[in-house]
């Protein structure tokens, strides 16, 4: 069932809210990211239509301590099968691995990535035969375009070189998307912005404001929407997480423009509206409306995992690590943590040992970053 997470807002702030829009996504918060007690300050809505809880009550997150420290703008982070961590920094366009000992090192680097705003080295996706093949994919901008590309992590803990396997999705200093993931069908799942032009998310024709679904040498995948086209669905303003659940259904998280960011259960072919509808109202137009909603300053939605029987997103702007209840293909009840103890929050990954390992994104300019910025904080779940 939907759910709408709302903070208690006066009438004089919903009227400042209209003015201030997500897309500044990254805006900055009054917030400090510096650690500290507070308890959330959202809370999600009761609904009496609620789905049955889970089997197993969710756990709560706490922090255990630190993985890493001083990353720089890191967007993404992923898992290998031996539990070690990969991620790419953003402005940089320097590749890192952190082993669960926090041990880092840096494996690789993109001298064709350019940073600039949101732009940059942005997603990485860990191929489903790593064992065999160890291939990495990379999202990344460059002068022309978005694009993901291709290489290989050496047992000697190095990378070899770029191979772009798709290559013109449109780029801009603002909404370019970036969150990659393997499908159970073995298919990489591709989510892109509307490169700061919203008329494109509409158009069939582009790859901007769309999930798009490929080969692993990016090829359209079998059975798509259009077989001739990557695209799998249409209307996105900006996804800047995906992930599968057990069932096999696709989640997105969404950055909205003046009102609501959103969650969104991603179907073949169907097309979610931006920027004729934001957050709900657009199925008598044929869209399909999210089944969770936020306020543009409780989230900018970012990274988005499985985990522990739940979903969970890190956000921005919302400097709040979001639980949410998923069953039989609905989504309900998101749950607030950490709200304002570690500033901006980029992105999260389920562990090897079974925490949660919490990305953090306080030195690209949208905040005054504290001593051990950026980081990968260790969640227990308890």
């Amino acid at each position: 069932m939907r759910r709408t997470a709302t903070a208690a807002l006066t009438a004089t702030a919903l009227v400042l809210l209209a003015a201030c829009a997500s897309d500044t996504q990254e805006a900055e918060s009054p917030a400090t990211n510096s650690p500290s007690p507070s308890e959330p300050s959202s809370t999600a809505t009761p609904d009496a239509t609620a789905s049955a809880a889970p089997a197993v009550a969710p756990r709560t997150p706490t922090v255990s301590g630190d993985v890493t420290t001083g990353l720089n703008a890191p967007w993404d982070v992923a898992i290998l099968p031996d539990g070690t961590a990969v991620v790419p920094e953003r402005d940089s366009g320097i590749v890192k691995t952190v082993a669960p000992d926090g041990t880092t090192t840096e494996v690789g680097e993109f001298d064709e990535a350019e940073p600039g705003g949101e732009a940059g080295l942005l997603g990485v996706a860990v191929s489903p035969d790593f064992s065999t093949d160890r291939s990495l994919y990379f999202y990344l901008t460059t002068d022309d375009d978005n694009r993901v590309v291709r290489r290989q992590l050496t047992e000697a803990g190095t990378m070899g070189d770029s191979e772009p396997i798709l290559t013109g999705i449109p780029s801009a200093n603002r909404h370019d998307g970036g969150r990659m993931t393997f499908g159970p069908d073995g298919y990489l799942y591709v989510g892109t912005g509307d490169a700061n032009d919203a008329d494109l998310a509409q158009d069939a024709s582009s790859l901007a404001g769309k999930v798009l679904r490929i080969t692993t040498d990016g090829d359209p995948a079998p059975d798509n929407p259009d077989p001739s086209s990557p695209v799998w669905s249409m209307g996105h303003r900006n996804v800047q997480g995906l992930v599968f659940d057990p069932d096999g259904n696709l989640w997105a998280s969404e950055f909205g423009d003046q009102r609501f960011d959103e969650l969104n259960l991603i179907t073949a072919g169907a097309n979610y509206g931006w920027p004729e509808v934001e957050g709900e109202g657009g199925t008598d137009q044929g869209f399909v409306d999210p089944q969770v909603t936020w306020t543009t300053d409780e989230a900018s939605p970012s990274g988005l995992t499985y985990a522990d029987g739940t979903l969970w997103m890190a956000s921005l702007r919302g400097q709040t690590l979001w639980r949410i209840t998923v069953a039989g293909g609905e989504a309900s009840d998101p749950t607030p943590f950490l709200t304002n103890e570690y500033g901006r929050l980029r992105a999260v990954a389920p562990a090897a040992d079974g925490t949660l390992w919490l990305l953090t994104n306080n030195t690209d300019g949208r905040l005054e970053p504290g001593p051990d910025d950026d980081r990968i904080l260790r969640l227990a779940l308890g």
